[in-house]
């Protein structure tokens, strides 16, 4: 079911409510009396939760740059390359020194658009404001939660709060995972306690308070939910285990994982099904298209879907830039724009030539139903696309893509128009399956009956894939298997940096990123994490902020 309505009443209600001022954390009221109304009853909240849920969405949008705002996390590492040359592609793909630094507009936004288009950080801050505040106004006494009993009234409340601190641990776990150290905010900003003179807290301290709000949300979110907007419980279990992970509670980890693989409301995608399945095709990449994301859809394996609006408005507009940043810009080689080559693509990104030779030929991901190889030009020549390492070059319009976010609309005359409006899943099962993997592997349970074997071979098998003996386990076994299934879902940079892989992985596979290509230094230790944000080192005038080694 789509919520499109749900999301107009959010950006009202993020456009009233929240302001930002020259301080990356003065995130205040405009009228206090309006938030006073607004909070009083359950629907107030609902409507505040809404505008929250928002806020991940940016992820798959471009709110600053021509590409969506998550392969900041993508480019520049093992899996995949940008395809053009802009600053901000050789910053975070060939590291150049000169390009990635502290004023890019990713990190700090446009600041000369009096708009005021917010980069990644402030992003998810005004996030972490928006839940923090959603926190403390629903522990406030005298709101009416329409439960008809204390039961229920305590129950809706915890449920509120469950939803704004899962939200804020995501937006935290992104922090951290590009910055380091970052500011820890749990309370509402108000004009009382404004503050310019923040600190860098520890990522330890940060995880902690990850730890806490998620959960917090698996206790108090369903176990099960097919209301997009209504989040599972499954999600939060997820990050936990990926958190307990990165600190090396392994067993805690397994723990988290096999509780939402063991969730009877969850099991992979395994037969055709839904809207093409009785054309060509894969159980894989079934779930990927539009009419079967939606678990009331048929997709069993989303965790976390992205609803997105078939109407050409100014909130669908930027809601899905996915295809534009991932699918090839075809129409350089004289192709017409076309559902069946997934509508308009500008290449941004790219995958590298070093994925597509982990694949079997077999592999359904590796299949033309999930991988472009080819078009046929206008005039009935067929393009064969490139995929060795010796082609990964800029702007190589025959460079093969991915098919996972291929879209355009009904009506010919549209067929090329830049954006995107299908619905999106954001978080999959078989995502968490290899964090199970990873879990019991690095407890040396690799068995192929109940170890880490086990559940690779369960994600290989769908797809066709030779299964492993317990004896191929190794951590980077696991990566490649992310690779192989999860390329251009993951946010790859951020497994990397938790694995302590990054800079190893990247050198290896990615000979942009490495600087072979152009014979450039390419990716440095330091780069494991980004440049903190000059707007932000800026406008903390009460203490010194410290920069990210290596960016001075």
């Amino acid at each position: 079911m789509k919520k499109i309505t749900h999301i107009i009443i959010a950006l009202a209600i993020l456009v009233l409510y929240t302001s930002c001022s020259d301080s990356f954390l003065d995130e205040k009221a405009k009228d206090e009396t309006y938030a006073d109304n607004l909070f009083e009853d359950l629907n107030g909240f609902l409507s505040a939760k809404y505008a929250l849920l928002h806020f991940p969405r940016h992820e798959r949008r471009e709110p600053i740059q021509s590409a969506e705002l998550g392969v900041i996390w993508k480019i520049g590492t093992d899996v995949a390359w940008a395809n053009t040359e802009l600053s901000w592609t050789r910053g975070l793909n060939q590291y150049t020194k000169a390009d990635l630094t502290s004023t890019m507009q990713f990190l700090n936004g446009d600041v000369t658009d009096p708009s005021g288009r917010p980069g990644i950080f402030l992003i998810l801050y005004r996030c972490i404001n928006s839940a923090n505040l959603i926190i403390s106004r629903a522990e406030k006494p005298g709101v009416n939660w329409m439960g008809g009993s204390p039961e229920k009234d305590e129950a809706n409340k915890n449920e509120i709060i469950a939803h704004a601190k899962l939200i804020r641990g995501w937006a935290y776990r992104h922090l951290i995972m590009t910055f380091g150290d970052v500011p820890k905010s749990v309370d509402e900003i108000t004009g009382e306690n404004y503050r310019d003179d923040w600190e860098r807290n520890s990522v330890e301290e940060i995880q902690a308070q990850m730890e806490e709000d998620f959960l917090y949300a698996e206790q108090w979110l369903p176990d099960n939910s097919k209301d997009v907007t209504r989040l599972s419980k499954v999600i939060a279990q997820h990050y936990l285990a990926e958190l307990y992970l990165w600190q090396g509670r392994n067993a805690e980890a397994e723990a988290k994982a096999k509780a939402v693989v063991d969730n009877p409301n969850y099991r992979l995608i395994t037969e055709r099904y839904g809207v093409k399945k009785n054309q060509p095709g894969c159980p894989f990449m079934d779930q990927f298209y539009d009419g079967n994301i939606l678990p009331s859809q048929g997709n069993t394996e989303a965790l976390w879907v992205f609803p997105n609006s078939e109407v050409d408005n100014l909130l669908g507009r930027y809601s899905n830039s996915m295809r534009r940043t991932w699918v090839s810009a075809y129409n350089n080689l004289n192709v017409a724009y076309s559902p069946e080559y997934g509508g308009r693509g500008i290449g941004r990104a790219a995958i590298t030539a070093w994925v597509f030779s982990i694949y079997e030929d077999e592999d359904d991901r590796f299949s033309e139903h999930a991988i472009r190889k080819s078009y046929v030009t206008r005039d009935g020549k067929t393009v064969v696309c490139d995929m060795d390492k010796s082609k990964m070059t800029t702007n190589n319009h025959k460079w093969a893509s991915t098919r996972k976010w291929d879209w355009t609309f009904d009506d010919p005359s549209r067929y090329g128009e830049s954006y995107s409006f299908a619905d999106q899943t954001y978080l999959r099962l078989a995502d968490t399956y290899l964090l199970l993997a990873e879990a019991l592997h690095q407890q040396g349970k690799n068995s192929e009956t109940d170890g880490a074997a086990f559940y690779i071979n369960e994600i290989r098998k769908r797809s066709n894939a030779t299964p492993i003996t317990a004896g191929d386990v190794t951590i980077d076994f696991i990566l490649d298997e992310r690779a192989r299934e999860l390329v251009t879902e993951e946010n790859r940079r951020e497994t990397l940096v938790r694995t302590g892989k990054l800079i190893e992985r990247t050198r290896k596979y990615n000979h942009i990123a490495s600087g072979e290509r152009n014979g450039g230094a390419g990716i440095q230790d330091y780069n494991v994490l980004l440049p903190f944000p000059q707007i932000v080192i800026e406008a903390n005038t009460g203490r010194v902020m410290e920069q990210n080694p290596g960016y001075n």
